[in-house]
C-alpha cells in the first residue's frame, strides 16, 4: 500500500490490540498492510497493550540461575537468586525501595520517626491475610524481627538487626528503638530476608507462607518452584498472572535457549557475550540497567595466608580491572575499586583514587608478605557470576605475571552457595548491592554480621558505621562513609574488579517492564508488576 496512512485507523488498531481483541500476529499483519514497518508496528503494539492496562491470567515462566538442591524457603538463609525470587513470590517486607530510590509502603502503611531518629513507628496495614488465612498483625511483624535478631537463625539480616535495642507493639503499631539515630532505618527494613511470616516463622520458617501475591504450589529445590495467584491479595494493582513458575536453569546456554524457544518468558543473568545477539532475536529483547550490583573475589581476613594484609594488597594490585570489565562485561558494567560502593549510592565519594593494575607493587607486597610460594587457591564456578571463570583466568594470568602463584579450582554449581561461598577462604561471588550504604556495610562488613563473607572485623570500622548512622549532617556522613570505603579498599578482603549491570532477557509477550537499578528482575518483583499479552 502506498500513500498517506490513516492515523485514525492506526489508533483504532492500537486500541483493539490494547483491549486484547487482536493477537500480536494479526496486529502486525494489519499494520504491515498499511505500509508500517515491523519495528514501528511493534512499538505501536507495545504502546497499545501497555496503555490499555494489565491483562489478567496466564502462567509466567522465569528461567533462573542460582538454584540448588539444598535451597530452603526460609527467608533467613536465602543466599542466591532462586531463593531470592521464591521469597518475592510468597513474601512481603514492611517496605520496598522503588525504581527511583524512594520508599514503597508495603505491609507498613506508613512510617514515622522521633525527632532524634532513634525511635521508629511502623503502622501495619489492616485487612491483610497470610496464605493460611491468619490476619496479619503487628505482633507477627515483631516476632519476625525477633527471629532475625536471634543468633541461631543465621539470618542474612542479622547485621541490620544489631542496632535495634528494643521492639514493641502498640495496637497496629510496630515500634523500634535504636541505640543510635539512623535516618536510613526504613531502607534497612526493605531487606529481602525480612519477609513477614505468621508468628515470625518460629514454628516452621521454611513453610513458604507469607502475604505475597502468589502462594506456594510446588517446591522442588534445584528443579522448579510453582506459585499460584493469591485470591485474597490486598493490592489489586499487583499480581496479574494466574501462576508463576520458576525453573532452575543454571547453565547459561540452556537458559538462553529456553528463552528463545519460548519455554520461559524471562531469564536472569544474560551473559554479556551473547546479550547483543540475543537482543536481535525475534520476539525478544535484552533489558539492562546499572546499579549497585558487583562481581567480586573475596578473601577471609582471618584465615592464612589472607590474614596478611600485604598478601591481600598484592592480589589487589595483581588484577587488571579494566581488562576484565572489557572482556567479561563488554559494556554492561563499570570498573570497581575494591569497595562495595559506587555512584549508585547518593553519598558516594568520587574523589577516592582508583586502584590500577600494578604488577610491580603487587610483587613488592607479595615479597613483603613472606608467603612461602605455595599455590594460592581461588575457587570459582559459573554460577558465581556470568563470566566468573573467564574473569578468574584473566586474574590468574596477571597475578602470575607479577610472580604470584594463583591457582584456580573450578567448583560445581550445585552446592556452591552452601559449601564454597562464606565457607572457603578465597572464592568468586557477587553482591546485588543495597539501597543505602548503611545497609550494605551492616550486612557484609560489620564485625558481627553473619554475612561478613570477608571476615573483615574491625572495631574502628564498626564505630564509624554507628557514628555515620547517627550523623544527620550529610556532608559529615559522606566523609565517614568515605573513610569506611578506604578502610575496606586498603585493609579488607574484598577484590572488586567490576560493578555489573543487571542484564535480563525478556519475551515481547511480557508487558509492563520497568527498569529498576535496585536489583535483578525489577528488584525481584517483576512477577508482581508485569503481565502477559495475548
Amino acid at each position: 500500500m502506498t500513500g498517506k496512512i490513516d492515523k485514525n485507523h492506526i489508533d483504532y488498531l492500537k486500541l483493539r490490540a490494547g483491549l486484547g481483541r487482536m493477537s500480536r500476529r494479526e496486529f502486525m499483519g494489519r499494520m504491515g498492510a498499511l505500509g508500517v514497518s515491523a519495528a514501528m508496528a511493534g512499538t505501536f503494539y507495545a504502546e497499545a497493550v501497555h496503555a490499555a492496562g494489565p491483562v489478567k491470567g496466564g502462567t509466567l515462566r522465569i528461567g533462573s540461575v542460582g538454584g540448588e538442591s539444598t535451597n530452603s524457603l526460609d527467608p533467613a538463609v536465602a543466599a542466591s537468586q532462586v531463593p531470592y525470587h521464591n521469597l518475592n513470590q510468597f513474601g512481603e517486607s514492611l517496605v520496598n525501595v522503588d525504581e527511583n530510590g524512594a520508599l514503597d509502603m508495603r505491609l507498613a502503611e506508613s512510617v514515622e520517626a522521633s525527632a532524634d531518629a532513634k525511635t521508629w513507628m511502623f503502622k501495619i496495614r489492616s485487612g491483610v491475610e497470610f496464605h493460611n488465612g491468619k490476619p496479619l498483625t503487628a505482633e507477627d511483624v515483631m516476632r519476625t524481627m525477633e527471629r532475625h535478631s536471634n543468633e541461631d537463625s543465621k539470618s542474612g539480616a542479622l547485621g541490620i538487626m544489631r542496632g535495634i535495642t528494643s521492639m514493641k507493639v502498640e495496637g497496629d503499631m510496630f515500634i523500634v528503638g535504636l541505640d543510635t539515630p539512623n535516618a536510613d532505618l526504613p531502607y534497612l527494613m526493605s531487606d529481602y530476608h525480612l519477609m513477614i511470616q505468621p508468628d515470625g516463622g518460629f514454628d516452621n520458617p521454611a513453610a513458604g507462607i507469607g502475604t505475597g501475591p502468589y502462594m506456594l504450589e510446588a517446591d522442588e529445590p534445584g528443579v522448579r518452584h510453582l506459585f499460584k495467584k493469591n485470591p485474597n491479595y490486598w493490592d489489586s494493582s499487583r499480581g496479574h498472572v494466574d501462576e508463576v513458575e520458576i525453573l532452575v536453569i543454571n547453565d547459561t546456554t540452556a537458559r538462553m535457549g529456553a528463552l528463545q524457544s519460548g519455554q520461559v518468558h524471562i531469564v536472569n543473568r544474560v551473559d554479556p557475550k551473547v546479550a547483543a545477539l540475543l537482543d536481535r532475536a525475534p520476539g525478544l529483547s535484552v533489558k539492562n540497567v546499572g546499579g549497585p550490583g558487583h562481581y567480586v573475589f573475596i578473601m577471609h581476613c582471618d584465615t592464612e595466608p589472607f590474614a596478611n594484609n600485604d598478601l591481600r594488597l598484592a592480589l589487589k594490585y595483581a588484577i587488571d580491572r579494566k581488562d576484565i570489565v572489557d572482556k567479561v562485561l563488554r559494556g554492561y558494567g563499570s570498573v570497581g575499586n575494591d569497595m562495595p560502593i559506587n555512584g549508585a549510592y547518593p553519598l558516594f565519594d568520587e574523589s577516592i583514587p582508583q586502584r590500577e593494575y600494578d604488577p610491580e607493587k603487587a610483587a613488592e607486597h607479595y615479597a613483603k608478605s613472606g608467603h612461602d610460594g605455595s599455590p594460592i587457591v581461588l575457587r570459582v564456578s559459573d554460577v558465581a557470576f556470568p563470566g566468573a571463570v573467564e574473569a578468574a583466568q584473566l586474574f590468574q594470568q596477571t597475578a602470575n605475571a607479577a610472580g604470584i602463584p594463583l591457582e584456580l579450582k573450578r567448583e560445581p554449581g550445585d552446592g556452591y552457595w552452601s559449601e564454597v561461598w562464606n565457607v572457603q577462604p578465597f572464592c568468586a561471588s557477587y553482591w546485588g548491592g543495597r539501597p543505602v550504604q548503611d545497609q550494605m556495610y551492616s550486612t557484609a562488613y560489620m564485625s558481627s554480621a553473619d554475612w561478613n563473607d570477608t571476615r573483615f572485623k574491625r572495631e574502628d570500622f564498626d564505630a564509624k558505621l554507628l557514628q555515620a548512622r547517627g550523623e544527620l549532617d550529610l556532608a559529615k556522613r559522606k566523609a565517614l562513609y568515605s573513610e569506611m570505603g578506604m578502610m575496606v579498599r586498603d585493609e579488607g578482603g574484598l577484590i572488586c574488579p567490576m560493578f555489573n549491570d543487571f542484564v535480563e532477557g525478556v519475551s515481547d509477550k511480557v508487558q509492563g517492564w520497568v527498569s529498576d537499578p535496585t536489583g535483578e528482575l525489577m528488584s525481584g518483583i517483576a512477577s508482581h508488576r508485569v503481565w502477559l499479552s495475548a
